[in-house]
């Protein structure tokens, strides 16, 4: 008697268990890219002198892009906020493609005049 599993399982439990590895990769793929994120993020405060806020980013866009060879790719774009004095907040940003960190916005840090001497 040749006994087959798949002769005997309904086509729906199998959908199910494509979906549910789905979902398992997608949530294992956005860790991993969130942790790219705040690496990035925090080592460019880091080497602009600024202080990283809150040790966290937060994702602001999700859409899949072709890169340069035509492979489909997430491109995540979080926002993160930093002080370049102690008592404000400013937003900046990571743009990742897949989990390679592609760009990081910080904007530029207005310039103080010198104060006139009298």
């Amino acid at each position: 008697m040749c006994f087959a599993w798949w002769q005997t399982r309904p086509m729906t439990e199998l959908v199910v268990l494509l979906v549910l590895a789905a979902v398992a990769w997608f949530a294992w793929n956005s860790l991993t890219a969130r942790e790219a994120a705040i690496a990035a993020s925090r080592g460019a405060c880091l080497a602009a002198g600024l202080l990283f806020l809150d040790d966290t980013v937060a994702i602001e866009s999700l859409w899949p892009v072709r890169e340069n060879g035509g492979q489909l790719q997430l491109r995540r774009i979080y926002s993160f906020e930093y002080s370049d004095t102690g008592n404000n907040r400013r937003t900046g940003s990571t743009t990742l493609l897949g989990s390679r960190v592609i760009t990081i916005y910080i904007a530029p840090q207005p310039v103080e005049s010198p104060s006139a001497v009298p």
